[in-house]
């Protein structure tokens, strides 16, 4: 679970940094739950400056290259505005900006992959 934004701590640049690591010793990471301010991770709006890690785009290509879901609290997304193009639909606002790839999810998604897994971290 990381619980920390893209940019402003290390929260969420060590949680990528270990699922490569983890992934590399060919361990399985079948989810990884976006909480709190860990949401922004899936803001596809972000800019980083252009000497660092692009953190959203870089989740993207490991859920692509190694079939991990990205779930997203939806109430901590939109809370934080972080909306798709349903929930922005149902609520009427203009747009959406969730990254591809990511999907927003309730809590019973987290409770599903706690339970289907045999570690439990958090970032």
């Amino acid at each position: 679970m990381v619980t920390g934004p893209a940019y402003g701590n290390q929260r969420a640049s060590s949680a990528l940094q270990f699922a490569w690591a983890l992934l590399a010793c060919g361990h399985r990471l079948g989810t990884v739950f976006f909480y709190q301010d860990g949401v922004h991770n899936a803001n596809r709006l972000s800019a980083p400056a252009g000497d660092e890690l692009d953190l959203v785009r870089a989740w993207h290509e490991l859920a692509q290259q190694h079939q991990v879901a990205l779930h997203v609290c939806v109430a901590a997304a939109l809370r934080r505005g972080v909306i798709d193009t349903l929930q922005a639909s149902l609520l009427k606002r203009s747009g959406e900006n969730l990254q591809p790839g990511f999907e927003l999810s309730g809590l019973g998604r987290l409770a599903q992959a706690a339970l289907s897994c045999d570690r439990f971290i958090q970032f």
